[in-house]
């Protein structure tokens, strides 16, 4: 069955906007598993703009949900998480100019530092996913690195999904969706975890969660939109449906 990770990062951002203690991630985190989670993902920023340091530690603490945690591949990081012991930590790259990743990390470039990054993070017991374009380098460098899991960058196929008027049947989205696909076979072939994300929302996620051995999709800002208008609880439980029809 394929698997909903939901990031809270934007609630956050909003508690973040006057500084205050609402609304509160933590609670988030909670409705979203009564909505069908099967996991909660926050990103701890190294400017942190949204999710602090305590709300990953009360996420550990309060919640009974499997937990991703997105961070910089930086020894204050790594030192964070092998205290924190998140089930997952998804390095990604980071730039304190973007409003949110915008690209996948470039693991080739930066082979030695990622590998020492990701021995010391399995070596505290934590799973250790890599953010990656669909291409193919980047993923052969993830199984060099010891990565156990390469979440796929949705955003180009998002974007063209966007840019063609919904059209899932475009040459230019049937493209980066079969970037998409074959990257996964790659992954599933060199014996990691497929995982995809990043701007999957409600028009565009069926096409990726029928992908062939796609195992979890993470997805934020698209439920927490929703969840404005009719909470959090029934925003990932409406995402969960369109997942598991789709897989199916």
């Amino acid at each position: 069955m394929i698997e909903l990770g939901v990031n809270v990062d934007h609630v956050a951002t909003v508690r973040q906007a006057r500084r205050t203690y609402e609304p509160d991630p933590v609670w988030a985190a909670v409705e979203a598993h009564l909505g069908g989670a099967d996991g909660i993902t926050v990103h701890l920023r190294e400017d942190r703009r949204h999710v602090q340091d305590e709300d990953v530690r009360r996420l550990r603490e309060l919640t009974h949900i499997r937990l991703n945690l997105e961070m910089a591949a930086t020894d204050e990081m790594v030192g964070i998480a092998s205290r924190i012991k998140p089930e997952m930590a998804m390095l990604v790259p980071e730039g304190r100019h973007e409003i949110t990743t915008e690209g996948g990390l470039d693991i080739v470039s930066k082979e030695k530092n990622l590998e020492h990054a990701v021995k010391r993070l399995a070596d505290a017991g934590i799973v250790v996913s890599v953010f990656i374009d669909a291409d193919p380098a980047q993923v052969e460098a993830a199984k060099r690195i010891g990565a156990a899991v390469c979440e796929v960058h949705t955003g180009p196929y998002a974007h063209a999904f966007h840019s063609k008027g919904r059209d899932a049947e475009s040459p230019a989205v049937v493209s980066e969706l079969q970037k998409i696909e074959t990257a996964g076979e790659q992954i599933r072939a060199l014996g990691m975890r497929f995982n995809a994300g990043h701007a999957l929302n409600y028009f565009n996620v069926e096409p990726v969660a029928r992908l062939p051995g796609v195992r979890e999709l993470h997805i934020g800002h698209a439920i927490v939109s929703r969840a404005v208008f009719i909470g959090m609880r029934e925003a990932v439980r409406e995402m969960k449906a369109l997942m598991v029809r789709a897989s199916r």
